[in-house]
Order: structure tokens, then C-alpha cells, then sequence
């Protein structure tokens, strides 16, 4: 088994990471340990957009990544740890997650913790979830990964998942919102993520009897930038994978009251556009309408799109950030 502790606190390593290794050890039982900044990780079937605070996330600077497997989004800052366990498929029962949580578990009972696992891949303190675990199986391997809530920032983690569930009709998997709580007080007083990781690769190199410690190469590295750039910093995985879906916004603004209504193709593809309202315009709406067909639902194609026509003639005296606020 190879035991490795991330290098980077950055959510597209850590997320390509899991990929590039996946790959790269087909045969090699793998336990992968990282804490990611600020970020928001989604379910491979979910529809990002319905899952996160768009305007929230984007002025903290909350990296949104979209990772391999199903299940629901969490948010992941430093104050969370999260690890990952890679296997030979076949060798355990896929919907069995009790094998690669027992570690922890057992652990956390060891320093008076009363964690345990319910349901089928929560790990659970006093009836709040402080670990969510996630499967998924490719390249004759089996992936279990889950987070560990530490000392994560509650608020925060609340406003970045606080999405508007009127926005959007679709048929992607919805996030879970159970109740949640850190670790930290349930420790000894003064630790940190960083003991808890600590302990966490100690279990493993005593339980498991052919364990190292690896650590990334040079190539390896090299590898993971080229998944990153390739796919998992790009808007077309993060965003445009998602399900087909409708969405909707109205706001009041100066200029009236605008709705919009937009049915969205996989790829993040504008199929259909409705805009109705109490506005005045010189320009008939249903050419701003079809001037959206077949454009992105992606901001910053559309902000760079709304700066090529006069928006002006289709809604009255607007700004431009107030129309581009309606399509988040």
C-alpha cells in the first residue's frame, strides 16, 4: 500500500490528483490524504449550478470542482480532512463502505470519540454527520473517498451551499443537507487537522503490513497539471457536465421587473430563452431571445457576449451586471 499525503492545499490537484493516480497504479492499494483551501467539491451527476451560492462563491474566491464519483457536494477549507482509499475492484463489496471507515472509526473510538457509521456511508457523532463517503468504480479499481469535518467554517460552508431551490427544475442528484458538526470538540484540547492526519497514517502503517510512505515525483506532479489544465479547472467539466435543466431568475432592478426563463442542453447549451417583465424597450424581447440560443450558460461567455450589443435597446437604461445577475 501506498500511503500519501498531498503536497497542495489546491482543489484541482487534489481532485485530478485522485484521477492521475487511478491510472498511473492500476494495481496498487493506495491511501491518499489531502486538505483542500476553500472550495466547493460536486457530485459527478450533479447539476453544479443548483448545488452552490453562485454570487457567494465567486466573491470569496471558492474553488468549485466537479470529482469522479456520484453522491452529494461539500465544501471542503482547511479545517477538513479528507481522504481517499484506491483498491482492487472486486476484492470488497462495492456497497460496503464499513471497510475503509472501520480505520477511522476505530480510531476516534480510541481517543473517546463516539463515532460510528449509519446509514450507508455517513459517519456520525451524536447524531450529526461530521463524514460523508463516496464510491466509484473504473480501470478495474475501487475508489472510496470522504471527508472528515475538523474545524471547518460552519458559516461559511452554509452561504456557499445556500442555493435558491426555485431556480432550477431538473432531474440531477440533490445534495443531502444533513445536520453537521466539527470534530474539534470532541479531541483533546490544541489539536489540529494536521495531528489528526498524523494519527490517521500511524493506524495505517501498523495495520497494513507492505505500507510505505510515497511521495509525489516531479512527473507526478506534471501529470496531475496536465489532467488540471485538461479538465479539472475548465468550466466544460466543472459546470457545462451537468444534466440538462431549466432554470429561472427575477429581480427588480431600475429599469422594472425582468424574468428570466431558460431551458439549458447538457453542455450548458441555452435551448430555449423566456423574458418577461414591466420593463421598456425600444427592441422587440424576442430578439434578445434568439440572440441566446445555442450561447453558453457560462458567465463569462456571457458577459463578454452582453458587451457586444446594446442591452439598453432590449431592457431600457440597465447595466450590464444587473442582466448578467440574472442568469446566476
Amino acid at each position: 500500500m501506498y500511503i500519501i499525503d498531498s503536497p497542495s492545499h489546491d482543489a484541482y490537484f487534489n481532485i485530478a490528483l485522485e484521477e492521475y493516480l487511478l491510472y498511473k497504479y492500476p494495481t496498487e492499494d493506495i491511501f491518499l490524504l489531502y486538505v483542500n483551501d476553500p472550495s466547493i467539491i460536486v457530485g459527478k451527476f450533479q447539476n453544479t449550478l443548483a448545488e452552490i451560492n453562485l454570487n457567494y462563491v465567486e466573491s470569496n474566491n471558492i474553488k468549485v470542482v466537479r470529482r469522479m464519483s456520484g453522491g452529494g457536494s461539500v465544501y471542503h477549507d482547511l479545517g477538513n480532512l479528507n481522504f481517499s482509499f484506491h483498491t482492487l475492484l472486486g476484492s470488497n463489496d462495492f456497497m460496503d463502505f464499513s471497510k475503509f471507515t472501520e480505520p477511522i472509526v476505530t480510531l476516534l473510538n480510541e481517543l473517546e470519540v463516539p463515532a460510528k457509521l449509519e446509514g450507508r456511508n455517513d459517519l456520525l457523532v451524536d447524531g450529526k454527520k461530521f463524514s460523508g463517503n463516496a464510491k466509484l468504480a473504473r480501470n478495474g479499481k475501487m475508489i472510496q473517498h470522504g471527508t472528515i469535518l475538523f474545524n471547518s467554517e460552519m458559516n461559511v460552508l452554509g452561504d456557499a451551499l445556500k442555493v435558491n431551490p426555485l431556480k432550477f427544475v431538473d432531474k440531477a442528484v440533490k445534495s443531502n443537507r444533513a445536520r453537521v458538526t466539527n470534530l474539534a470538540p470532541y479531541l483533546p484540547e490544541g489539536m489540529i487537522t494536521d495531528d489528526l492526519k498524523e494519527l490517521l497514517i500511524e493506524v495505517m502503517l501498523e495495520t497494513n503490513e507492505d505500507a510505505i510512505i510515497y511521495e509525489l515525483t516531479s512527473e507526478d506532479k506534471e501529470g496531475v497539471q496536465q489532467l488540471i489544465n485538461e479538465k479539472y479547472s475548465t468550466w466544460d467539466w466543472n459546470f457545462g457536465f451537468s444534466p440538462k435543466y431549466n432554470f429561472k431568475n427575477a429581480k427588480k432592478i431600475p429599469a422594472g421587473f425582468i424574468e428570466v426563463h431558460l431551458d439549458v442542453d447538457r453542455g450548458g447549451i441555452i435551448e430555449k430563452a423566456k423574458i418577461f417583465g414591466d420593463f421598456f424597450a425600444s427592441k422587440p424581447i424576442e430578439e434578445f431571445e434568439e440572440m441566446l440560443i445555442g450561447k453558453n450558460h457560462n458567465f463569462n461567455e456571457l458577459n463578454l457576449f452582453f458587451d457586444t450589443i446594446d442591452l439598453t435597446a432590449f431592457f431600457g437604461k440597465v447595466e450590464k451586471e444587473e442582466i448578467l445577475d440574472l442568469f446566476k
